[in-house]
């Protein structure tokens, strides 16, 4: 913890520490880029290093993007500490998860969709872990991951601790949160229904007649925005902004489900260490990723709801950062 700058624990690590020491379910809530990985990481990793438990943690996250970010803040958090994690997710090679599925682990991260593949073939048992997080839990439980969840859920009747961690709550999963967990703590850092007092908010209207893509580019032109996550509401949209973007001279890549894994990781690398200055994508990019610095983000396009709303601004003004958020109006 030390090695990575970390001095004192953010609010909702404050918050959660003694419980999660303590072995309870709970349920955290709070806004993007407040330390919530750190926050389920660093007591389980503490539990695990002190040696009186013996445990296998799994981790279900809704975006490929997260699972591996997840991974490598494990990674980083128990460098040289013996402790060993996997990660699987959609996309990549199958037959090289099934031979990494013969190595030691002590936390299993991925994607739903993945997961069941592995269990299908046989490769993984859901009933071997004794510990179950849900990361971003309001959109694991949806529509679309429900049956994936409930499925993986259903074969971890003998876990030890649940433990759910989002920015925003889908009151209508309330039912399915009561049925996960068993005598849960819950810490509201938020209510979970609004934004980030940190981050400046401007709406800019776009009336009949005007180019909107100009008053993009004359936003994207001004020296201060170095590092700018632009989101546009489909995949085909995303693909035309970027394409106009770099036709107009600017350093831009996208990322969206139509791309390959690994062109998604190459291109968040290029954002991450600022080779790029524009990353336009779809509200893949808005769940969880955590990328240090976006000095703005533009909502090219509306989102479909508060919550995404919500998610997509939390990438810009992080770890207690002022962040600045545009949003068009039509």
């Amino acid at each position: 913890i030390a090695k990575k700058g970390f001095s004192t624990p953010t609010e909702i690590q404050d918050k959660t520490l003694e419980h999660l020491l303590a072995g309870r379910d709970l349920m955290g809530v709070a806004q993007t880029g407040t330390g919530k990985t750190g926050a389920f990481l660093i007591p389980l990793i503490n539990r695990l290093v002190s040696g009186k438990d013996s445990f296998r943690i799994l981790v279900l996250a809704p975006t490929r993007e997260l699972a591996l970010q997840i991974d490598e803040e494990f990674k980083s958090l128990t460098s040289g500490l013996g402790l060993y994690s996997q990660c699987f997710i959609g996309g990549t090679n199958l037959n090289r998860d099934l031979q990494k599925l013969g190595r030691k682990s002590h936390i299993v991260i991925g994607t739903p969709g993945r997961l069941l593949d592995l269990y299908q073939r046989r490769a993984i048992k859901f009933s071997e872990f004794d510990v179950l997080i849900l990361d971003e839990f309001d959109r694991m439980l949806d529509m679309g991951f429900n049956k994936d969840v409930h499925r993986i859920t259903s074969q971890m009747s003998n876990r030890k601790q649940t433990l759910l961690f989002s920015a925003t709550v889908d009151r209508k999963q309330q039912g399915f949160i009561d049925r996960l967990l068993t005598n849960p703590i819950e810490v509201k850092v938020s209510n979970g229904e609004t934004t980030g007092k940190h981050i400046d908010q401007e709406i800019i209207k776009v009336v009949d007649g005007q180019d909107k893509f100009g008053m993009l580019t004359d936003l994207l032109g001004q020296p201060e925005f170095t590092k700018v996550l632009v989101f546009a509401e489909t995949k085909r949209w995303v693909s035309k902004v970027n394409k106009m973007l770099t036709q107009s001279g600017f350093s831009s890549d996208e990322i969206h489900g139509n791309k390959s894994q690994n062109y998604r990781q190459v291109a968040l690398k290029k954002f991450s260490s600022g080779r790029i200055q524009i990353l336009v994508a779809t509200d893949v990019a808005a769940r969880g990723l955590d990328v240090s610095d976006v000095t703005h983000v533009i909502n090219y396009q509306l989102p479909a709801s508060i919550d995404s709303y919500i998610h997509r601004i939390g990438r810009t003004g992080r770890a207690g950062k002022q962040g600045k958020a545009f949003t068009f109006i039509n």
